[in-house]
């Protein structure tokens, strides 16, 4: 549901803007995501993905070994903690999706747009649940549908986690960044099985994704197909995703990311 409704964000999914804009904000309902705040955050990311001066925005917070040396040793905690894998992909999709997205953050001052996309989608949101509880009861409300939240983000955010927290990924500064090369080199190509690759919509093929994201999900594929040198670029197996989980920090001398004990045995 999400992708389509990713899709829809990137104008791709339908021939008709009007038609992709309704259909991502009713389907931002089911995945408690207010589409036009979404929307918004994700260009920014995609028009700044890989760039050390544009971070902050619709990303995972990256922080490079020079600033995490400069950091207090709160500071250093609260970095740590947030890249822990039972923070980052546990308690984070429950803040992000039941919490922090019911206010427009980050858009406070953004206009009219934002606000009206979040208490509107908050509304609907309500409303649906309130018909469930009705319906099912409290009880089996909570046992069934909070575990699909809560897993359904899980795999969200783990699968934009691999897309841009791997080893071989590029950083730049603003003056060396180029969109072209970081959406190449900065995006994977997450391998999948066909199964998986179904189910995540194709997603995986990022780095095409983020060279063209006017090209809909639906057809990331048949792009790997008439263009095969793209799958040796960025790729990363479902054994080498599972590696990526200790990288945190970006080593600008070595040009890669690198986990705590690297960076701590470098220093």
């Amino acid at each position: 549901i999400f992708m389509i409704q990713h899709d829809c964000g990137h104008g791709s999914f339908f021939a008709n803007r009007t038609a992709d804009d309704w259909i991502g904000r009713g389907l931002g309902i089911l995945t408690l995501t207010p589409y036009d705040c979404w929307r918004r955050a994700h260009a920014t990311h995609h028009a700044s993905a890989g760039n050390l001066d544009e971070r902050g925005t619709g990303d995972i917070r990256t922080l490079t070994v020079a600033e995490y040396r400069q950091m207090s040793w709160r500071g250093r905690l609260a970095y740590r903690l947030y890249r822990h894998p039972l923070v980052m992909f546990g308690l984070g999709p429950i803040w992000l999706f039941i919490f922090e997205q019911r206010l427009p953050v980050g858009m406070m001052r953004g206009g009219l747009t934002p606000w009206v996309s979040s208490m509107a989608t908050n509304v609907a949101i309500a409303v649906a649940a309130a018909a469930l509880v009705w319906f099912v009861g409290l009880e089996a409300f909570l046992v069934v549908h909070l575990p699909i939240v809560v897993l359904a983000g899980s795999a969200g955010i783990w699968l934009f986690y691999v897309q841009h927290q791997f080893e071989e990924t590029e950083w730049a500064k603003d003056s060396e960044w180029e969109f072209q090369h970081a959406a190449l080199h900065g995006s994977s190509y997450y391998d999948l099985p066909p199964v998986l690759n179904w189910l995540t919509g194709n997603i995986g093929v990022h780095h095409v994704h983020h060279l063209s994201a006017k090209v809909p999900c639906y057809r990331l594929q048949e792009v790997l197909r008439d263009y095969p040198e793209l799958r040796e670029i960025g790729r990363v197996t479902l054994l080498d995703s599972l590696r990526c989980v200790k990288l945190a920090l970006w080593d600008e001398s070595r040009s890669k990311l690198v986990s705590f004990r690297e960076a701590r045995m470098t220093a």
